[in-house]
This record gives C-alpha cells, structure tokens and sequence, in this order.
C-alpha cells in the first residue's frame, strides 16, 4: 500500500488549525505551541496544499509508525545495511499517481520561523541524487530565493560528494526532491549508512514490508508512491548566499554560499490529500528526526563491547545531538570507560557522555545526576579528549576542534550493595 501522510495522521491526536496561517512567523509559533502534544494541520497562505507538522515530536509516534513498541528494533532497522532498490521496492508507474502542476517554490510550503532567519525556509525536503547505480537520500534544507530557485544547504557528506564529482565535469547534478513524505521516509533519510547504499533501503526493515515505488519522470529516481509532491530539479553551478538559519540547537548558524537548485517540473500525488511537511528548526522533531538514527549508530557501537545495552538517550538540551547518558549492563569493571570510547565512535559529533548503571533510567535526569554524586570519582572516571573532531553545530568549537569529556557513573561490580538506591516498596 502507497506510504501516506493520511494514514499516519489517522493514528495519531491532530489538531486542525480553522485559520489560515502566514509563512511569517505565525506558523512556527503554533507548531511550537502544540510540539509535545499533538500533531497539528493547517492551511499556510499562498500555499495551496495543508501543512502537517510534530509529526514525529514524541518517540512514541515514530514506535506507532513502526508497528513496535521497541525501540531496540527500530536502532536494528537503522543500522542495517539497506536494501538495493531492486529488493526493496515494488515498482509501479509513477504517472498513475502523480499529475503535473504549475507550482513556484514560494507554493511548497516555505517558512520564515525565527527572526533573524534569512527568508523562508523548507525544513523537510529529501533530495534524491545518483550516480550510475548509486542512490543517495538525504535531508536539506532550502532557502527559497524566487519561484524557480532554491538555495540547498549541503554538509560535506555524501550528496556533497555526488555534487564535487558532477562540478568537476562541469556539470548539473540532477536530483528529485521529494516533499510531503510519510515520516519514516524522513527518518530513513536521515540515516547515515556508507556511500554507495541507498538510505530509502532501510524502509522495508522499519515497515517489515516492501515499500511501491516508481520512477521520477525525469531523473529516474526512486519515489516511494504516496510522497505528497515531487520536484524534478538541477543542482546547479551557481551558488547563492544562505543563512542565517536556526539550527538544531537553536543558536543561528552563518551565512556563507551554497548551491542553487533549480525547479523543473512539480509532480502532485492524485490518491489522497498531498500534505506539505514542516519541522521546526530546534524543536523536538528535529531532534528526534536527526537524533534518534545518531542513538542507534551509539546503540550499536557499545553493544559491541559491553554484555547489554540498556537505553541509549541524547539529551534534548543538547539538541539530541551534543550530549548523550548511556544504560549499561556491566559485566566487569572498566565496562563503562569502554562504552565512552565507544559511544564517541558511534556518533563522532558527540561532546559529552554518561555511562550509568542499568538500575539508572536515562530519562531521568534527577536519576543521572544521583549516579554521578553517589558513583563517580574525578580521578577515576572522568575521560578527556582534546582536539578531537566534534560538530559544526557547537559555537563552542573552533574549526570543527572540540574537547570530549566521558564520565563513567557506574559502581563497581564488588561493591554494589553500597551503592544501591534506597526504594519504598510500592512507591519506587
């Protein structure tokens, strides 16, 4: 069955705002105002579909989307090696479901959310790009400049590496930006799998199904049937100042030249209601749309050198990105310094870490920071790191240099009774 956005919302509580919203700060005001509680529709001025936003702002929602209630299935799914397009999709004729419209990237959905944001923005577009038969999906942000033009903001990953290659041959590098995807589309884009395999092959692992899909019209990119609007572009050879943004912990990233990409032709979904999707930069979706994949990369790193990994969290005051507390069954002594060295080896982006014990809920920070009084020594626990590679998003940083620091606030294996957290019965 197609992936929409309708049937997600049809399991979820939305709110359905009567009043048309402006792009102009208006928006991001309700969807913060309702992030956390619901997931909210509206109808955005100049933009001739709904926009759906909080979508995935509760972990519950991404479990319910799943069809779990585990969340060491859904880090399974994201670290596994993704499915070629040819096992993981069933393929159908895109122009069954899709017809041709006259739209400007001023109609797609575009917003202005905090005040010093260069113009609007379009916070959920997943470009895919290839090259031969290699696939890539990921997410960008874009700057609309005009009806035609976008400017895409591109990190030094792998749509960067397409781009150089097609730049170097004095070429455009043709993509298909998909808007209004049903959020686990997102989530897989999201997902940080090697060069070469296609991020929209982990959906079959997230679904337990095979996802239909089709053939962009005029790039040949894989669609999964149900994405609300898909543009066929160019990455051009321009490049056009973009930023400042509000990005993932809500401080103002620069301006600096990024690529221009050019709309072609506007594809729309004919079998449901298309929704345009909008996350709002710093907010609980994002972190839980960038976060939750970075978990499950630290999930999978420790669980190669300690017996159990019992919750992995990235705090929501770092962003979900910056700080993590990591649950651990130890079996020995020195387990928690080897979970540090490894949680910083799953998510290299990672500044601070907290290995606890797995009586300690990582959800509970008054929990953590008991652990830390009660079983941690300075001396003994505390492992820095200098001039390590950290995140582009830490003003704290200096040309992408950061210190690490790792606190291991497990109690030893010896001596735990000392250590055991008073509880009334019935009440803890």
């Amino acid at each position: 069955m197609p992936l929409t956005i309708s049937d997600f919302l049809s399991r979820v509580d939305v709110e359905r705002i009567e009043k048309t919203l402006h792009y102009e700060f208006e928006a991001a005001s309700y969807i913060k105002r309702f992030q956390g509680r619901k997931t909210v529709v509206f109808n955005l001025k100049d933009t001739p579909f709904p926009v759906v936003a909080n979508m995935f702002d509760e972990r519950r929602k991404v479990l319910l989307a799943c069809s779990t209630s585990s969340e060491r299935e859904v880090y399974q799914a994201l670290t596994s090696n993704p499915l070629p397009p040819k096992e993981a999709f069933e393929w159908r004729d895109f122009e069954e479901y899709y017809e041709r419209r006259s739209l400007s990237a001023l109609q797609l959905g575009a917003i202005r959310y905090y005040e010093k944001d260069a113009g609007r923005y379009l916070t959920s577009s997943i470009v895919v790009a290839a090259s031969g038969e290699v696939y890539n999906a990921s997410v960008h942000r874009m700057l609309a400049l005009d009806s035609r033009r976008m400017a895409v903001r591109i990190v030094p990953r792998h749509l960067y590496k397409l781009l150089a290659e097609a730049r170097r041959q004095g070429r455009e590098l043709p993509v298909t930006v998909l808007l209004g995807a049903h959020p686990l589309v997102l989530l897989a884009s999201s997902a940080s799998p090697p060069f070469g395999s296609f991020e929209l092959g982990l959906l079959p692992y997230l679904l337990g199904r095979r996802v239909e899909a089709a053939r962009s019209p005029l790039h040949g990119n894989p669609v999964p049937i149900g994405t609300s609007v898909v543009v066929e572009a160019r990455i051009t050879l321009e490049d056009a100042p973009e930023g400042p943004f509000t990005d993932l912990l809500c401080t103002y990233d620069d301006q600096r030249p990024q690529p221009v990409l050019e709309i072609d032709e506007v594809w729309v979904y004919t079998e449901d209601t298309p929704y345009l999707h909008a996350i709002l930069p710093g907010g609980l979706e994002h972190a839980i749309m960038m976060g939750l994949p970075k978990e499950a990369g630290i999930w999978s790193s420790v669980s190669r050198v300690v017996p159990e990994v019992v919750k992995v969290r990235l705090t929501p005051a770092s962003g979900s990105w910056l700080h993590a507390v990591v649950s651990i069954k130890k079996a020995h002594d020195g387990d928690g310094k080897n979970a540090i060295v490894a949680a910083f080896a799953g998510h290299p982006s990672l500044k601070l870490v907290v290995v606890v014990d797995n009586d300690i809920d990582a959800d509970r920070m008054d929990l953590v920071e008991w652990a830390i009084a009660t079983r941690f020594q300075p001396d003994r626990g505390l492992v820095v790191l200098s001039g390590a590679r950290g995140s582009t998003l830490d003003p704290s940083a200096r040309d992408g240099l950061t210190s690490k620091i790792g606190i291991d606030a497990t109690a030893p294996i010896d001596r735990r009774d000392r250590f055991e957290r008073a509880r009334i019965p019935g009440e803890d």
